[in-house]
């Protein structure tokens, strides 16, 4: 899946999240969320790999599940990023979120892999 489709459908994941659970995420408009997920992207691009580098030995230690806190870490950002128009409100729900995110994209990744 390439790099817009995947801002594609972390946008509209960041809508269904924020419909379904108006409590953990505030997203206020369809173009805030196209937007956060570009700065998702573009950080996950740019600082994630630092941060998987630094925490490898936590992330060894807990065979692999610190990087939903990772994930979680670069969702926090990316709310810092973008502003007033995406939020969490707390870092459970940006954990939530970060492991909704993984396994959608996990499974379509998946499905796209198979039919190409």
């Amino acid at each position: 899946m390439g790099f817009w489709q995947r801002i594609l459908v972390n946008a509209i994941i960041f809508l269904a999240i924020a419909g379904f659970f108006p409590n953990a995420l505030f997203v206020s408009s369809i173009w805030m969320a196209i937007g956060a997920s570009l700065v998702l992207g573009i950080l996950n691009a740019l600082v994630k790999p630092i941060l998987t580098f630094l925490s490898l030995p936590i992330t060894l230690l807990t065979l692999g599940l610190f990087s939903i806190i990772i994930n979680a870490i670069m969702l926090r950002l990316t709310a810092f990023f973008v502003g007033s128009g995406f939020a969490f409100s707390s870092f459970s729900s940006a954990i939530l979120v970060a492991i909704v995110i993984s396994l959608v994209n996990m499974i379509i990744s998946s499905h796209f892999g198979r039919a190409a």
